[in-house]
């Protein structure tokens, strides 16, 4: 640690979670160079937000773990307009003037800082400035939150996050203020007389006056609160403003003090922030301002924007006045720079944000505590399920209530069951997620579905006694956009807030866009990002032992294992320094895919932001980051699960066609589950079910049973019940496949005999999973009852105890639990081999372990979709049809016509805006909402007026607003062939009925009859021009129209199948190729990558290695017939397209 003679603190200061592209570094970087450099204490002052407050915190909560003495200093670095109201003035003038509309342009993206527009942007509208906002103490903190919160609002957030003079007077409590920059509220009056062509103040007088104005101001809302703000660098005009900011120190009395405005966390990485800043413009025109060239020095640059300490504010300001041969009062300037270590340790407190957790107080009801209130309220739950009486069930609630009161959670349970209640009012929700499955309170008050004490679940594996962080409830819904708005508009914005995300810079992004700034050609930087996953991806997985499934290689992994990766950046060295430092930094900002914060006023309580037009939280909480937990505010994840929807699609259907309900609500729909499909109603061992679905492997949107793999395991296993089910989905990851578990299972299970269990407690816990640790309760279950003492509790911190490595505290825990587990053993009548024996067993499962609540859980929505696609096939196909994207929908057809439906083509009379079905139920009925470029306007015309029987009544309808049914709606309609059975013979073919009626659109009915005529040479389209149509429009591959029927019959009749039910003893199959894709590997050898599909609408990559473009020509829409070879890495390939293609 350096030491300085000269007292100073950094009171301006930036960093990335904050400033993106615009400051380098997170907080704590800034925060330990700054301790280094020998400063006691660092402000973190954003552009507009506070969202590096959570890192700050955190880490100066590690420092004085660390003994080292460090105070962080909260605030912001606002943006300022001096009148709102006279803003609007000025946006009603803009509106009225056609030629301003740019300006009236507002910006939905993350706001990042634009040095020149905010010094002195043309427009008025545009401008703003800065203004230093520091927190004397917490209610400082909070009118700074209530301040951020209110420039993103509505009212004041154009572009940017705004306050003006009546915010901060009404907030200006605990607040210190400084005027900033050459950006800053002193400047922005400096900017307004400048001219700068001949560089030179236009009306000195005025210029000062408006200086005087500012000062007036400012002084009566913060009295001697108010600073003024020099700094030092290169920039001429920054010595201008630095002199009448001094003569307003010397008219007003106000104090003066020097900042460094740190934007980087160590002097060495000032041309890493460069690069930095110009990435953040790449793709959306870079600003004048920024020049194209990274400058050589950071003399080039004309300031050092790095955590300095007093020795080298000083420096900084002698070098500088030097160089523009300007002179200052050294005591004075002296002065500015120690006044900041006054400020940091005498003016402002020493305190930590406040962390008290906050949840909503409306869920509790009047004259209850949240104890009473929750205890309460789940025994007369338990009492309505009629599992009150039993004494395993009332014990077992008590136990939970207990340790929920203990740790304090009562409130949390009863927000989430207000969470639960509002969701289960409007939508489906999923039977339960994740270890809360295991809570019997979370069963009883309705927040999961599945009851778990009669599936075996432990409360012990989703809150330990011993444990210090909140609960974590997972909570799936249909809708989960849908059910935050309803929450809002039933609670307030400012109590249900989203969650917000903070994307970072990844590697193949970083090679690629810093390779364009150094002028590197894209083919080679692009030839590297193509190959280096691949590369790495094997290499990775031998690594860890992965022999199989997905695995996406981390950035240390990819910089490790791809030789191109690493040969680029041996060549280029320049790049591989700036991707280490630019790597993880923040790139945009999104919404969290589930999560949202619950409690009154949290727009008191933290300083709420804006992305995507979105008010959000500043911090985050997921698996990188966990910052609102820590600062007091709970995590509620409420996520959506298509398959949700998809029963919700299926049990209408069901309420229309077999019980005469045309419009059903979802009142009805509700409870049609809860009759039908609840888990405490449904037959969870139907065997009818297990043998038609699962062991014959009927697929259509199976739940967890989507990928071959699943599918064709679950048919090698033939699950009989729930567990057999969690367990086959639990050993279907990356880790037991890998370690063969899955034939080892259902070796096991064909043969029960042949399991040795070590004695009756080990055959107790693992008869259900025949023999086998699949499930994580299970080792907990054992430690429990084998060892000496152990409680569940410690049984289920030893699963996470067992997957870690070294010698630290989590391993003399381990080996104090494996101790009392050995002696409890040999107690039991075991030898301690065997109880060693056992223990290894629990080191070599505890990797592949999964969570049985959830397992359980998930199990039963794969059997209630089961259960549907088994007794109402034709309404859970339709429902399946629906669901799936574009990308998935020729292959979902596929499934559909393989389980004997036919598929009715697009009709204006016939078809609807879902799927629907044929009275018989054998036909489904495409929709036309599967019409891309057909707008929801120009359907409900072609629906509130139909049928149409011919196609002058469909073009000329006296009700149809033909404003809505527009030339776009009647081109994608012809083509797509929603209008077939409108054409009639008059017409020469499909071009001829297209051009007639929407090309040329009529407007009446003797131009349609001379379009006829005009246009009958038409004809009809190429089957190359209906395919692509087709296909562009409909997300479908028309294949009848390549191969037909009886085509594929003969193929079939051959013994050759299409490729996506490939027999890998044969190798011949067939397809048809879509789409050609020429690549080179990293020897530059050419080869193609075909994508194919066939009759079942699979699409399907082909290698073709060797590939000559000069001879191997690929012709795409036609029928071929391959001998191919297929392995697990490359999946489909072949090394001679002219010996193993033959085109039909």
């Amino acid at each position: 640690m350096k030491k300085s003679s000269i007292p100073f603190v950094g009171l301006h200061a930036h960093s990335v979670a904050g400033s993106p592209f615009d400051a380098l570094g997170y907080p704590q970087d800034h925060m330990d160079y700054a301790y280094e450099n020998g400063c006691e204490a660092l402000a973190l002052t954003d552009h507009g937000n506070m969202n590096g407050m959570a890192y700050q915190v955190l880490h100066a909560k590690k420092m004085k773990a660390e003994g080292k003495n460090f105070k962080p200093i909260f605030g912001v670095e606002a943006y300022f307009i001096p009148s709102l109201e006279a803003w609007n003035q000025e946006r009603d003038k803009a509106k009225e003037d056609k030629k301003r509309a740019s300006e009236l342009k507002d910006s939905t993206t993350m706001s990042v800082e634009n040095e020149a527009e905010t010094k002195r942007s043309k427009s008025i509208l545009n401008q703003r400035s800065h203004l230093i906002l520091l927190a004397q103490n917490q209610t400082g903190l909070n009118n700074i939150f209530a301040m951020i919160s209110k420039s993103n609002s509505d009212e004041y957030f154009f572009r940017y996050p705004r306050v003006d003079y009546e915010v901060l007077k009404e907030h200006s409590e605990g607040v210190i203020a400084a005027s900033a920059c050459m950006g800053g509220v002193y400047a922005a009056n400096f900017w307004k007389f400048w001219d700068n062509e001949n560089e030179c103040i236009t009306d000195q007088e005025g210029c000062e006056d408006a200086f005087r104005d500012t000062t007036k101001r400012m002084v009566d809302i913060f009295g001697d609160r108010w600073y003024g703000e020099l700094q030092w660098h290169t920039d001429k005009k920054q010595h201008m403003i630095n002199n009448l900011v001094i003569k307003m120190h010397k008219e007003f009395g106000i104090k003066l003090i020097s900042t460094a405005d740190s934007h980087y966390p160590t002097p060495d990485t000032w041309k890493d922030r460069e690069l930095y800043k110009r990435l953040g413009f790449l793709g959306k025109g870079k600003p004048s301002w920024l020049s194209d060239e990274l400058p050589e020095s950071v003399a080039e640059v004309g300031y050092e924007l790095y955590p300095k300490n007093g020795d080298q504010m000083w420096e900084s300001y002698k070098h500088y006045t030097e160089l523009n041969g300007v002179e200052y009062d050294d005591d004075l300037v002296m002065d500015s720079i120690t006044e900041t270590h006054n400020i940091a340790f005498n003016l402002i407190e020493d305190f930590m944000p406040d962390n008290e957790v906050r949840l909503p107080s409306f869920v509790v009801p009047d004259g209850y505590t949240a104890d009473a209130a929750l205890e309460t309220t789940s025994l007369e739950s338990l009492n309505k399920l009629g599992l009150l009486t039993n004494p395993e069930y009332k014990a077992r609630l008590e136990e939970e209530l207990s340790v929920i009161s203990d740790r304090g959670f009562s409130k949390y349970f009863l927000t989430m069951k207000a969470i639960a209640d509002t969701a289960t009012e409007n939508q489906l929700a999923g039977p339960g997620r994740g270890s809360a499955a295991g809570s019997l309170v979370a069963y009883a008050l309705g927040i999961t579905q599945v009851d778990p004490i009669k599936y075996g679940l432990q409360f012990a594996r989703f809150l330990r006694k011993d444990a210090t962080d909140y609960p974590d409830i997972d909570y799936d819904v249909s809708s989960p956009m849908e059910l935050k708005e309803i929450m809002q508009d039933k609670w307030g914005t400012t109590t249900v807030v989203p969650i917000s995300n903070f994307n970072t810079l990844q590697l193949k992004s970083l090679v690629k866009d810093i390779s364009k700034l150094y002028d590197i050609p894209f083919a080679e930087a692009n030839s590297v990002t193509s190959r280096m996953v691949s590369e790495a991806t094997p290499k990775a997985k031998a690594k860890h032992g992965i022999k199989s499934g997905v695995y996406i290689p981390t950035f240390e992994e990819l910089m490790e294992f791809s030789d191109s990766l690493q040969n680029y950046l041996q060549k280029y060295p320049h790049i591989k320094d700036h991707i280490k430092v630019i790597y993880g930094q923040v790139r945009s900002t999104s919404r969290h895919a589930g999560g949202v914060v619950v409690g009154e006023d949290l727009d008191k309580h933290m300083p709420l932001i804006r992305s995507g037009g979105v008010i959000q939280t500043p911090w985050s909480e997921g698996q990188n980051v966990r910052h609102l937990e820590p600062l007091g505010f709970i995590k509620f994840d409420v996520l959506g699960l298509a398959s949700l929807r998809m029963i919700e699609t299926a049990i209408r259907h069901i309420l229309k066609r077999h019980h005469n309900n045309p419009e059903p609500t979802f009142k009805d729909v509700r409870d049609y589950y809860d009759e039908y499909l609840h888990p405490d109603k449904i037959d969870l061992k139907d065997s009818k079910v297990y043998k038609n679905i699962f062991h014959k492997g009927k697929w259509a949107g199976i739940f967890q049973f989507t990928e071959s793999g699943a599918q064709n395991f679950c048919k090698k296993a033939k699950p009989k019940n729930i567990i057999d089910i969690s367990a086959i989905t639990s050993i279907y990851r990356p880790g037991p496949l890998g370690a063969n578990v899955d034939r080892k299972y259902v070796k096991s299970k064909e043969n029960p005999r042949d399991i040795n269990y070590i004695n009756k407690q080990v055959k107790n816990v693992t008869k259900e999973t025949y023999g086998f640790l699949i499930f994580q309760e299970q080792i907990a279950s054992l430690a429990h009852e084998l060892g000496e003492n152990i409680s569940l509790d410690e049984g289920n911190l030893l699963r996470k105890l067992l997957t870690k490595k070294g010698t630290g505290k989590g391993a003399q825990e381990k080996e104090k639990i494996r101790k009392k587990f050995v002696k409890g053993c040999v107690n039991k009548r075991m030898t301690e081999s065997e109880a060693n024996t056992l223990w290894d067993n629990f080191e070599y499962f505890s990797g592949y372990g999964f969570n049985k609540s959830h397992a359980v859980s998930y199990s039963i929505l794969s059997f209630q979709c089961a259960w549907l696609l088994n007794y109402y096939p034709a309404e859970w196909m339709a429902a399946f049809l629906d669901k799936e994207p574009d990308s998935r929908k020729e292959r979902a057809i596929g499934v559909a016509k393989s389980m004997g439906f036919k598929i009715e083509p697009l009709n204006v009379n016939t078809s609807g805006k879902v799927w629907e079905i044929s009275d018989d139920g054998k036909t489904l009925i495409q929709p036309l909402t599967s019409i891309k470029g057909l707008g929801s306007s120009a359907m409900d015309q072609i629906l509130m007026h139909r049928p149409f029987d011919t196609v002058e009544e469909f073009l000329f309808h006296k009700d149809v607003v033909y404003s809505k049914l527009n030339k776009k709606a009647l081109d994608v309609l012809c083509q797509a062939g929603a209008l077939k059975t409108l054409q009639d013979n008059r017409f020469t073919g499909d071009k001829h009925f297209w051009t007639c009626v929407a090309v040329d659109r009529p407007r009446k009915e003797i131009n349609l009859l001379e379009n006829i005529k005009k246009y009958a040479p038409e004809g009809e389209f190429t089957v190359e021009e209906k395919i692509e149509s087709l296909t562009a429009l409909t997300g479908v591959f028309p294949i009848r129209m390549i191969v037909n029927e009886e085509t594929q019959s003969n193929l079939m009749e051959s013994g050759i199948p299409p490729i996506s039910e490939f027999d890998p003893d044969l190798k011949v199959t067939w397809f048809i190729p879509r789409k050609v894709n020429v690549r080179k590997t990293k020897n530059d050898k050419t080869y193609y990558v075909l994508e194919v599909v066939d009759s079942n609408n699979a699409i399907t990559q082909i290698r073709c290695w060797g590939a000559n473009p000069d001879k191997d020509h690929i012709q795409k829409n036609r029928t071929y017939i391959a001998k191919l070879d297929y392995n697990d890495q490359w999946g489909f390939s072949t090394r001679s397209i002219y010996h193993n293609f033959r085109v039909l």
